[in-house]
């Protein structure tokens, strides 16, 4: 009984002193802090837990030219400031995020991942990175092609590059909008 006792103790001194640690203002929290210790394995090991269970395994649409067209121009919009563009430096948002987003068109970006992986992420967002759920403000479709476009950033053609090219007249999809003169 006296085991069990010291082991209940133990544990909630334990939560107790890890509470502390995090209201007491030690635990870094800022973008330039280092990681906690096992922060990237426990946020990555219970991430792709929830992707396995959850992401679909079927694609409803065809991974086709037309759909990459429509998926490069929602990633244009949507996913640009963030994930970069094909021969084009990070932006400064992206350059201030922790962690960094991936940089999906520089080396072999989510080609490796299946696109149910992509649209869980696309869908659901990321908790604690900066990457957003657009379940609620993209439809099905365009979750799809902007993770069909992903899956397969390795074999998309010119146009759909072309498509994928930040726009000449107006500022960079890469950078903040210019911010408002104060006197």
């Amino acid at each position: 009984m006296r085991f069990i006792a010291g082991l209940i103790v133990g544990i909630l001194l334990a939560a107790g002193i890890a509470f502390g640690y995090f209201l007491s203002g030690s635990a870094p929290v800022a973008v330039a802090d280092k990681t906690m210790p096992f922060e990237k394995m426990l946020a990555n090991g219970a991430l792709h837990a929830r992707m396995e269970k959850e992401m679909p395994k079927n694609v409803p649409i065809a991974a086709d030219e037309p759909a990459f067209l429509e998926g490069a121009k929602i990633y244009l919009r949507d996913c640009a400031v963030c994930h970069g563009l094909p021969n084009v430096e990070q932006g400064p948002i992206a350059k201030g995020m922790f962690p960094k987003p991936p940089q999906l068109f520089h080396g072999k970006g989510v080609t490796d991942d299946e696109p149910g992986e992509s649209y869980w992420k696309v869908a659901n967002g990321i908790r604690l990175t900066g990457m957003p759920a657009f379940k609620n403000s993209l439809s099905e479709t365009e979750m799809w092609q902007v993770s069909l476009l992903l899956a397969n950033a390795n074999k998309i053609s010119d146009a759909v590059k072309l498509e994928l090219k930040p726009p000449d007249s107006a500022p960079s999809q890469m950078t903040a909008p210019p911010r408002a003169k104060t006197h």
